[in-house]
């Protein structure tokens, strides 16, 4: 997958909330999201069939959680090469027999165990549950690797490398979650745009850029930040409104047309890729692409 040759002709889009549209199927809080890759796949592949009928050129597998390290909340830490290897076969079987042109992306997101001074995990033991993800998620046949939703610079630093080595040559994205601060925008970690940056391209990563936490607005004050940091390149994927909840449901106020609107000023501003993270349906990537011209 050549995928700086793809960016150059357009930009590409992602899928959006894939947490939202579990939900949407019947997902309860305490389930595991990648357990259902073995005990709903016609749920999750009509999740990314849903995404790729919008306009995604891109979808992520569902393994964000998929390390061995995060599934020991489950009890689920010996089943991590099966969960991830039969994500990434429900999105690509999907895309194949589907949507044929298209990509799939394997989903990283972060272990839920920290290095020293702020936790106990050692790095080697991070990066081994990374690798063995990824090795699972290739094994599936993704055709690149994305690492998001990262706050800790360690750990993200230790999983690009971890997908740098293991990916077979395939793409290797790394985003991560800043919010507005005082000094400008930052991670929960303190983590500026500037050492992101300089940390994960320095691992390897192909393109750096920034997800969640924060709506379309917000980011794209980040977006320019980022793509000049990166030299030119960045991709964005914020959430759909802040979720709220009413009568017992999370509920995210965001309407399509102005995620759209705003999401589509992100290409001129540096992001060649762009899709939707937290509570993002269906509809918005929808609009996103008809903003786009697609």
């Amino acid at each position: 997958m050549d995928l700086f040759a793809l960016i150059a002709e357009r930009p590409l889009l992602l899928d959006g909330g894939l947490g939202r549209a579990l939900m949407e199927r019947g997902f309860t809080a305490g389930e595991c999201p990648e357990e259902w890759n073995v005990s709903h796949p016609a749920e999750v592949e009509d999740i990314h069939r849903s995404f790729y009928a919008a306009g995604s050129d891109v979808v992520n597998t569902n393994t964000f959680g998929g390390t061995a390290m995060r599934l020991e909340a489950h009890g689920l830490s010996a089943r991590a090469v099966e969960l991830s290897e039969a994500g990434a076969r429900l999105a690509t079987g999907v895309r194949d027999r589907e949507f044929p042109g298209r990509w799939v992306a394997g989903d990283i997101g972060p272990c839920g165990a920290m290095v020293a001074p702020m936790g106990t995990a050692k790095p080697d033991a991070l990066r081994g549950t990374f690798a063995e993800q990824v090795r699972a998620l290739v094994a599936g046949g993704v055709d690149l690797l994305n690492i998001e939703t990262m706050f800790d610079l360690t750990e993200a630093t230790i999983a690009v490398e971890a997908a740098v080595a293991e990916a077979g040559g395939r793409p290797v994205l790394a985003s991560m979650t800043f919010k507005p601060a005082a000094k400008g925008f930052r991670t929960m970690m303190g983590v500026s745009p500037e050492a992101a940056v300089e940390a994960l391209k320095g691992a390897g990563a192909d393109i750096v850029g920034c997800n969640c936490e924060i709506t379309c607005e917000p980011m794209a004050d980040l977006v320019p930040i980022m793509a000049e940091l990166a030299g030119g390149v960045t991709y964005a994927q914020p959430n759909a409104g802040q979720p709220r909840l009413e009568s017992g449901e999370t509920v995210y106020a965001e309407t399509p047309e102005h995620f759209a609107s705003v999401v589509a000023t992100y290409p001129a501003l540096g992001a060649k890729i762009v899709g939707g993270c937290c509570g993002t349906p269906p509809a918005s990537i929808s609009a996103l692409a008809a903003a786009l011209g697609r």
